[in-house]
C-alpha cells in the first residue's frame, strides 16, 4: 500500500484488478473533497459504475443515484443523476488536469458538480480552469486504465467499494 500521509483525506478504491489510492486535496478544493468523503463513508459509491469510459481521455463515475450495479441498475440512466445533495459549487484551481488527477463531472453548469467524478487517463490541460481537480491517484494507476472503455461500456466496470483510508 502507498505510504499514506493523512489518512483522513485518502480514499480507497477497490477494483476488479487491484485498489487505486487517491489523495484528496482539501486545501484546493475543500467542498469536493468533503463531499466525497461523505458519499464513501455512507456507502454511496459501493457497487457504482463506470458508465462513460474513453480511451486516451478519462474514465468517469460516481452516479449515486443510477449507477449502482446491486440495485435496479440501469445503463441507459447511468452518468445523468447524482445524490440528492445540493451542487457544489466550482473550485477552479491552478492545478492541471494531469495524468491521474480527479476532476468533478459536472453539466455545462461549472457549479453543477455534484457525486460524478472522472480519473485522467492522460494530460488533459484543456480542461484547466473548467473543472475542479480535487485529487490525485497515488497508486494504482493501471488499475485505472484496465477499465472497460465504451460510452457506456457493454459490461462496465464497478467500484467494489469506496473508503477513507482513515476507516478502512
Amino acid at each position: 500500500m502507498a505510504d499514506i500521509k493523512d489518512p483522513e483525506n485518502t480514499i480507497i478504491i477497490e477494483l476488479k484488478d487491484g485498489n487505486v489510492v487517491i489523495e484528496l486535496l482539501p486545501d484546493v478544493a475543500p467542498q469536493h473533497s468533503e463531499r466525497m468523503k461523505e458519499l464513501a463513508r455512507a456507502g454511496e459509491y459501493d457497487n457504482v459504475c463506470f458508465h462513460r469510459v474513453i480511451d486516451g481521455f478519462m474514465a468517469q463515475t460516481g452516479d449515486v443515484a443510477n449507477g449502482d450495479m446491486e440495485d435496479g441498475f440501469n445503463l441507459r440512466m447511468a452518468g445523468t443523476g447524482g445524490s440528492s445533495l445540493p451542487n457544489l459549487p466550482a473550485e477552479f484551481s491552478k492545478l492541471p488536469h494531469d495524468r491521474g488527477t480527479l476532476g468533478a463531472a459536472r453539466s455545462q453548469n461549472p457549479n453543477s458538480a455534484n457525486s460524478q467524478f472522472f480519473i485522467n487517463f492522460k494530460d488533459n490541460h484543456f480542461l484547466n480552469g473548467q473543472y475542479t481537480v480535487y485529487g490525485r491517484v497515488i497508486e494504482g494507476m493501471e488499475h485505472v486504465d484496465n477499465i472497460t472503455k465504451g460510452e457506456p461500456p457493454a459490461n462496465p466496470d464497478r467500484m467494489i467499494s469506496v473508503k477513507v483510508a482513515a476507516d478502512a
